[in-house]
């Protein structure tokens, strides 16, 4: 399986070991970044990750910020993202089986690596369960999504990137 995947600075050691982990299962694994420990801007790497896809060129996504929480929302963003903020085996199982999310969202620092492990497995072996009332439900929640080109501009966070590159945003 083809698995895209993407964090802020918060959360780069995490990502990395969540994207070995996917490779020694056998997984290929696309990395959006980021890269180091760099203050960044996480909806960057949320929407890099929701277009890969998105575009089919990834089968399933997994995002990761300091709570998950973010990194989520900007993934959601892109049309045709089905992000769930996972926290728990439980919802992760619900997430992909019920509501066919195609990405989840964790957060680096307030899950720990053996549980976002478990996530990651449950929400890679779930199948969906196609339903009338599931298939509902998630036509419901597309038809929430208008599409939006500028969701799907390249050059969307230009303005954001060169900020940070100049020191514009105040260190936390």
């Amino acid at each position: 399986m083809k698995i895209s995947i993407g964090c802020d600075h918060i959360a780069t050691d995490v990502k990395n070991h969540v994207a070995d982990y996917l490779k020694r299962k056998g997984h290929e694994v696309i990395d959006n970044g980021t890269y180091d420990y760099e203050r960044t801007h996480y909806p960057i790497y949320g929407k890099k990750t929701a277009a890969k896809v998105v575009s089919g060129e990834a089968d399933l996504g997994i995002v990761i910020c300091g709570t998950g929480v973010g990194i989520t929302n900007g993934a959601n963003k892109v049309a045709g993202a089905r992000c769930a903020l996972v926290r728990d085996v439980a919802t992760a199982r619900y997430a992909k089986e019920s509501l066919n999310a195609n990405i989840i969202g964790v957060g680096g620092r307030i899950t720990g690596i053996g549980l976002i492990e478990n996530i990651v497995d449950v929400f890679l072996e779930t199948e969906y369960k196609a339903t009338p009332e599931n298939t509902a439900l998630i036509d419901r929640i597309n038809n929430l999504i208008a599409p939006n080109e500028q969701a799907q501009d390249e050059h969307l966070f230009d303005e954001f990137i060169e900020k940070w590159n100049n020191g514009g945003y105040p260190a936390q």
